[in-house]
């Protein structure tokens, strides 16, 4: 769907994105105010991935004064169309939509782009939607469209017509909708029902995207004046007032919502902090109370970050036009509701994999709660003077493709509440697996030293341990409570989510006083919060995930054994012997000696490039380096899946090649692991055991068992398996037979810390008992405990390989070994000394770093003269430290 990209404060959907449409008759009377201003140039822009040539004509109109820089769009030939009017997102303009409306011409549909008012090569002022400026702008584009020979007609003057767009574009297609009688089906995406709400929710500013959104339009002049002045009123006080409430609201889709009765595909984000999913569930249920048709698609993106689904998202919009516009009554629309789920990590780019839920009805946002009982008493939070510092959820305008909410969805907590400054409220584990559709809710009173209490309501996920805690999609929910002084129960309405808790886990309520995002109190407050219900959540049990398909290897596995054995036969006469093993290098587990791979159809351009490193027995190796180094391809040279363009690996001395007897010495687990899903976990091993011919002794499976640690689940189908129990499913096949050379790329990815720590220490233990591990990870902490030397890479090349602590070196931080330990007012004390930047007590003794001009000598003089018993003084660098250093010196 719409590619949104909010990197560098861009508010532009691009892709999927824009489409809008156009107003009522708003203003009829002002017939003939279109005049072509340009000479329109046509040319032919034929898709390579299609041959049907498209006819594009670029011109300028001229709209009430206002000069709109166009560009249409229509299939080549002969022949009238159904008209579609795509509109760009904030900060945009007609060039981010031209492949989707080259997309729509090739099928069959006549296009019209254009950069909105303020944008583009456009002129006049935003107008945030104006219904006198933009929205009267797309009425007079529907009247340009309906004289155009291309564009097929329900009546004089009213051409059959869509509307698409994302953000901004996709709030003037709804208005455009609810102004214009002509529009006949609409496809607004991650874009708002209420600006004033989305803005102002619950009484509390949104100063971060409103100052985004002010600043992407390039500054405070390039607005109508009123806005101008209501931001600038607004941003300053910290507090909406009622007409800034009333100017926004009459700027948005609701102000007309019992006038849109159009089929309407919604396609809202679930990582977006600034268009919730809350703004689609209002507008839609709007709508289907008009009579009208409505699907709603909450996509995996939004303008906090994520995967937009450009390609799913532009196919169901054209499909929703082929059925209300072209009339096809077979096109395939999808289902009532769709949500695309976050399940795992793909280990050889960091993205995430998405599956599909649906149902045949919406749910809407509190369909078959639950009550989740919260434990915790009243509790005193702290609203600071100047609201600082504040909490951190999501971080507007820097989202991008790596923001916050993407790491939230592979299960990262990022979040940040101060001590002091917030109320928490837990539950118990839970005992089976929950997942949440919609938006919990709770009642809570709060009383106030001051008139008005702010606060900002979240839910987290809280792992076993206690210690990692996920807020979903980086999601918070602002409340202003009037009147707090004597004490106030309230509802608190927290963020739409869909997000799975898993057994174990915990829900933890949190209020906190202030956020990074939202404009809170500058005068300083107690408030005091307690619990007054229990937390309420929405499950939605008739949203149905996608069974996860067959693996493709199930089909085409065995036409490519029969191609394989056919292609054996044929050239086992001309096959010539492999290199001969090498016996100096016999009890080597691997050598790799000036390895290169180029990529595929480029004589220069290399995925790794004369890469040459050595492994020995008991070794833990880490194969560190940034996306893009190499890490997995040479990975798969190594275990015989891709063939080497230069250089050689040898395994015990043997040369690798594809089917070498020496990779039955090898066991790996790269780019995850193909199951039968119908399967059980336990005959899924037995199989793959089976089909090495090997006797069922050999493969120590209860061994392997152990150490998945799936207890009753194996007993399970695989189908039923989360992506956590499939990755120790895969982890544990890798390590059957206990092979001399274990070969684990990102082992952890769907781990929980406890499962995450057990692993670290298989491998410590494998490899203690004189095998050898290789190990390809993301988390540096982990790499750090559990490898003994590294390898790291960058741009396919080698940057450095030795031990690791020969690789951490020194740095600024030294660990103090005690021979006991140091007791709180002693390290207050050691923080405090010259030259020391901080200290903190290790279960080693103290990690203290310097300042500038600091030296270790000085520092244990003033340990002894406090008495802290030193044992031993070394110097104590995080291997994140050395990594980001060697791949910096190397970019």
């Amino acid at each position: 769907m719409a590619a949104l990209t909010v990197e560098g404060m861009d508010l532009r959907v691009s892709s999927l994105r824009g489409l809008l449409k156009g107003p009522r008759r708003l203003l009829a009377a002002a017939a003939a105010v279109v005049a072509l201003a340009g000479t329109g140039t046509w040319t032919a822009a034929v898709a390579s991935d299609d041959t049907r040539p498209v006819r594009v004509s670029d011109q300028v109109m001229a709209v009430d004064g206002v000069r709109l820089d166009t560009s249409f769009f229509t299939p080549a030939g002969s022949g009238r169309h159904p008209a579609v009017l795509l509109a760009h997102g904030f900060g945009g303009s007609k060039d981010d939509v031209r492949e989707q409306a080259q997309d729509l011409a090739r099928h069959g549909y006549a296009v019209l782009t254009w950069s909105a008012r303020g944008f583009g090569r456009s002129t006049g002022r935003i107008g945030l939607n104006d219904p006198k400026g933009e929205v009267a702008d797309v009425s007079r584009l529907i009247d340009w469209l309906a004289k155009r020979p291309q564009v097929r007609l329900d009546g004089p003057g009213d051409p059959r017509v869509g509307m698409a767009g994302g953000s901004y574009g996709g709030a003037v297609s709804l208005l455009a909708a609810g102004h214009d009688h002509r529009v006949d089906a609409i496809a607004p995406a991650i874009t708002y029902w209420n600006l004033a709400d989305a803005l102002f929710p619950n009484g509390v500013f949104k100063k971060l995207w409103a100052g985004v959104f002010f600043n992407t339009g390039g500054g405070c002049t390039r607005f109508e004046p009123a806005l101008c002045r209501m931001y600038d009123r607004v941003a300053e006080s910290g507090t909406p007032d009622p007409a800034a409430r009333e100017m926004l609201q009459e700027r948005s889709p609701s102000a007309v919502g019992s006038r849109i009765k159009v089929p309407t595909l919604f396609m809202q984000g679930q990582t977006d902090s600034l268009f919730t999913l809350a703004q689609s569930d209002a507008a839609g249920r709007t709508i289907r109370a008009n009579g009208a048709p409505v699907d709603v698609d909450w996509i995996a993106g939004g303008h906090d970050g994520g995967d937009m689904e450009s390609d799913r998202g532009q196919a169901r919009v054209r499909a929703w036009f082929d059925r209300y516009l072209k009339g096809d009554r077979s096109a395939a629309t999808g289902p009532a509701f769709r949500i695309t789920r976050t399940g795992g990590v793909n280990s050889t780019d960091g993205t995430a994999q998405l599956r599909g839920a649906s149902a045949t009805a919406y749910p809407g946002l509190r369909d078959h709660p639950r009550a989740i009982a919260l434990t915790g008493g009243g509790q005193r939070v702290a609203n600071p003077a100047g609201a600082s510092p504040p909490g951190v959820s999501a971080l507007p305008g820097l989202g991008g493709s790596g923001g916050l909410s993407r790491l939230s969805a592979l299960g990262l907590g990022v979040s940040l509440d101060f001590p002091g400054q917030y109320a928490r409220f837990d539950s118990a584990p839970l005992s089976r697996d929950l997942q949440i559709t919609g938006t919990p809710t709770a009642t809570v009173r709060i009383a106030s030293t001051s008139d008005d209490a702010v606060l900002f309501g979240k839910v987290y996920d809280v792992g076993p341990d206690g210690t990692q805690q996920v807020l979903p999609s980086q999601l918070v929910a602002p409340l202003r409570v009037t009147g707090a002084r004597t004490g106030k129960d309230v509802t608190l309405t927290l963020p739409a989510i869909d997000h799975e808790v898993q057994k174990g886990h915990r829900l933890r309520l949190v209020l906190a006083s202030t956020d990074l995002g939202y404009a809170s109190p500058a005068a300083p407050a107690t408030y005091t919060v307690s619990l007054k219900s229990d937390l309420s959540v929405p499950t939605a049990p008739a949203v149905a995930t996608a069974a996860a398909p067959l693996p493709a290897w199930v089909w085409w596995l065995p036409v490519a054994a029969a191609a394989a054995a056919l292609a054996l036969l044929l050239t086992v006469r001309r096959r010539t012997a492999g290199p001969a093993p090498d016996a100096g290098l016999a009890e080597v587990p691997l050598v790799i000696k000036d390895l290169s791979k180029r990529y595929a159809k480029s004589a220069d351009r290399y995925a790794v490039r004369e890469l040459s490193f050595r492994v020995e027995k008991g070794q833990v190796l880490g194969l560190l380096g940034p996306n893009g180094a190499g890490k997995t391809t040479t990975l798969r040279m190594l275990m015989g899946l891709i063939t080497p363009d230069d250089g050689e690996i040898r395994v015990f001395g043997h040369a690798v090649r594809p089917g070498a007897p020496v990779l039955s010495r090898v066991g790996a687990f790269v780019e995850g692991a193909g199951f039968l899903p119908h399967l059980s976990g336990r005959e899924n091993l037995e199989l793959y055991w089976q089909a090495t011919g090997r006797p069922p002794g050999d493969a120590h499976l209860d061994e392997a068992l152990q150490i998945a640690g799936l207890g009753d689940a194996l007993a399970r189908a695989v189908r039923t398996y989360s992506q956590g129990m499939r990755q120790r499913l895969a982890i544990a096949q890798a390590m059957l037979g206990l092979p001399d050379l274990l070969i684990l790329d990102e082992p952890t990815n769907g781990l929980d810390p406890p499962q995450i720590r057990e692993m670290r220490e298989v491998m410590i233990r494998y490899a203690a008992g004189g095998r050898t591990v290789i190990v390809s990870s993301h988390l540096l902490a982990e790499v750090e405990q559990s490898c003994t030397h590294l390898v790291v890479m960058d741009r396919g090349r080698l940057v450095q390989a030795g031990p690791v602590g020969e690789i951490v070196g020194s740095g600024d931080t030294l660990l103090v070994g005690t021979a006991a330990s140091v007791e709180d007012p002693v390290v207050d004390k050691v923080a405090a000394l010259p030259g020391v930047a901080s200290a903190v007590r290790t279960d080693d003794g103290l990690l203290i770093r310097l300042e500038l001009g600091g030296t270790a000598e000085r520092l244990v003089v003033e340990l002894v003269r406090l008495e802290v018993p030193v044992a031993s003084v070394g110097p104590h660098r995080r291997l994140e430290d050395a990594f980001l250093t060697l791949i910096g010196g190397s970019a």
